[in-house]
């Protein structure tokens, strides 16, 4: 039996789970963002403190928004473009936009020939050695974990996402306004009734932080030493989901907020299979449990590797991919 025969048991989004998971998930959130709001005439600090519990849920309501991206949350495909469009108004996404390119990711994860839609830019030791001074400190720039976690989720969420990709289908460009316009709409009733500044000590911490975060699950999911990547000549599917897509450990409870994505390995075998059935995928089927295991503390060592050494098979630093070319 090969995998794809050992994920389709997975592949069956039950209603009753992922209404409860709506449910278990939007009410508490809601109900936290109010907290804060009332918490602030008690303490900043302390409406702070609950920005941090609703930015873990705002992360979660993503993952299930994810899901219905790629049609798994329920069978219907109405359903989950309906609800996908809901969560994505509430995570600050557009729904078409989001998928087309997050289906690139997954389409061509890993290849060296279909770099730079839906991913981390990576680039070889050699590309990067050939570009210009500038381009090289540009690149330098974007890889550094203060650009890429502390800019990288302003620009994610007030430039990126609100724009239309290009050649974007009528479809996509509509839902990328409606979204756009859903999100000023509301935020303009916000402001109205609670004052700038309450919007900005309530939202705009539970939007920063599960925008960072967002990145950093799908940076380390895919930057860590022996990751995967080959031309397209030599590209496996099944090899790069397995290798080339980690197994994130994590506590219970942070597995919980995140949806199981950790279980990245199982998601990019079958994307069909919705979050609640990811764990079972793999405790369930040996071959699925040689994917990469990274715990949370071996996870930050990912934070150190900004190339790809083509000849090593390997991501390294800046420093070791320097050297690496000398050697040769």
């Amino acid at each position: 039996m090969g995998w794809r025969e050992d994920v389709l048991l997975y592949q069956k989004p039950e209603l009753r789970r992922s209404l409860w998971q709506l449910a278990n998930t939007i009410i508490p959130f809601l109900a936290l963002w109010l907290l804060s709001y009332l918490s602030l005439s008690v303490s900043v600090w302390l409406s702070l403190l609950i920005d941090v519990v609703a930015s873990g849920f705002l992360v979660r309501i993503f993952i299930l928004f994810h899901d219905c991206c790629h049609h798994s949350f329920f069978r219907s495909r109405k359903a989950n473009e309906i609800v996908g469009i809901m969560t994505g108004c509430l995570t600050g996404f557009s729904y078409y936009k989001w998928r087309y390119e997050h289906n690139i990711h997954h389409a061509g994860n890993g290849n060296l020939d279909q770099r730079g839609t839906g991913d981390i830019t990576t680039l070889t030791v050699d590309e990067y050695l050939a570009l210009p001074l500038f381009r090289r400190i540009a690149y330098r720039m974007y890889r550094n974990p203060l650009i890429m976690f502390g800019l990288g989720p302003l620009y994610l969420v007030f430039v990126q996402s609100r724009l239309n990709r290009k050649g974007a289908g009528r479809r996509e460009r509509r839902n990328t306004y409606a979204t756009n316009l859903i999100l000023l709409v509301v935020s303009g009733v916000l402001y109205w009734f609670l004052g700038w500044e309450s919007l900005l000590l309530v939202e705009g911490p539970i939007l920063y932080l599960s925008a960072m975060a967002g990145i950093w699950l799908f940076y380390v999911q895919h930057q860590y030493e022996d990751t995967y990547f080959e031309e397209s000549d030599s590209w496996n599917y099944e090899t790069a989901a397995l290798q080339g897509s980690s197994f994130y450990k994590l506590p219970k409870i942070l597995q919980w907020m995140t949806g199981s994505i950790g279980f990245h390995h199982i998601h990019h075998l079958s994307p069909k299979v919705p979050n609640y059935h990811l764990q079972a995928a793999h405790e369930q089927n040996p071959a699925f449990q040689s994917a990469p295991t990274i715990g949370l503390f071996k996870s930050f060592r990912s934070l150190q590797y900004r190339l790809w050494d083509a000849k090593r098979k390997k991501l390294v630093g800046f420093a070791a991919g320097t050297d690496s070319q000398k050697n040769r």
